[in-house]
């Protein structure tokens, strides 16, 4: 007897922490939890995420990787110190991306669209970039963000 209710137990528990389900979108050990509001202007109106951001080489290594969902909202922004070409490749990571390639002025200089999950081919800025932000992919097209669009946001005490 004593036998089967430790077994009922251990169902039980197994049942419970199943609801808080399998894998989690939350980030993963050596990604950043600290969000920032992002704000995107558009020909059409003002796109406003909220953003995970990348700052440590570690925490830009891992990216989105192994995410099975991002919120509408969502994404992650990869701040740099300088304006270099920048190149992302897509391993490891199971969700197509729109990754958007931001000049140091903060217009868009490329969006990437709808990137191929898995793809381990570099998608490339084409001119240097200080920050690149992932989102869902086709987000971008659905909000009308378009190259040449602004991106701001608050990092610090500083405004980008």
């Amino acid at each position: 007897m004593a036998l089967r209710l430790l077994m009922a137990a251990m169902l039980a528990a197994a049942a419970l922490s199943g609801c808080r389900g399998g894998a989690s979108d939350a980030p993963a050990a050596g990604q950043s939890s600290e969000t920032i509001p992002l704000v995107i202007r558009t020909a059409t109106g003002t796109r406003n995420f909220r953003v995970e951001v990348a700052r440590t080489e570690a925490e830009q290594e891992k990216g989105l990787m192994y995410r099975s969902s991002l919120p509408e909202d969502g994404g992650m922004l990869f701040p740099y110190s300088q304006a270099e070409p920048r190149s992302f490749w897509m391993k490891n990571t199971i969700i197509s991306l729109d990754i958007i390639f931001i000049r140091a002025d903060g217009s868009i200089a490329r969006i990437a669209e709808e990137t191929v999950p898995q793809f381990l081919d570099p998608v490339t800025s084409g001119e240097p970039a200080i920050a690149v932000l992932e989102i869902a992919g086709g987000r971008a097209a659905a909000l009308g963000i378009a190259e040449g669009d602004h991106v701001s946001w608050m990092d610090g005490a500083a405004a980008k």
